[in-house]
């Protein structure tokens, strides 16, 4: 599966139309959040909150497009807790976004 860079703001432009600022602001929002999720996942000190938070990271790439990232996140939700060969693929996954 291949990281396509424009997906994410081809998603956002179609939500809120040609408004670059407001694509900016929205990306900006949506890195924070998987990040967000990501660090939640780094911390899990158990299984539930381990999938919950992929789960989490798994609806917001859904939502904004990102495939790969998705796609790991869902990899996640079912897989080994604290699994660091999954979090150094979610962790580049989120920074290339």
């Amino acid at each position: 599966m291949a990281y396509d860079p424009g997906a994410i703001d081809a998603t956002l432009a179609a939500t809120v139309g040609d408004d670059p600022a407001l694509i900016v602001e929205l990306r900006l929002a949506f890195v924070s959040s998987a990040e967000k999720a990501l660090s939640a996942m780094e911390k899990a000190e158990d299984l539930d909150t381990w999938r919950t938070s992929a789960a989490r990271l798994r609806g917001l790439a859904a939502s904004f497009g990102a495939v790969r990232l998705m796609a790991l996140a869902a990899g996640a939700v079912d897989g080994r807790m604290g699994d660091q060969q999954m979090l150094a693929k979610l962790r580049r996954a989120v920074q290339r976004l």
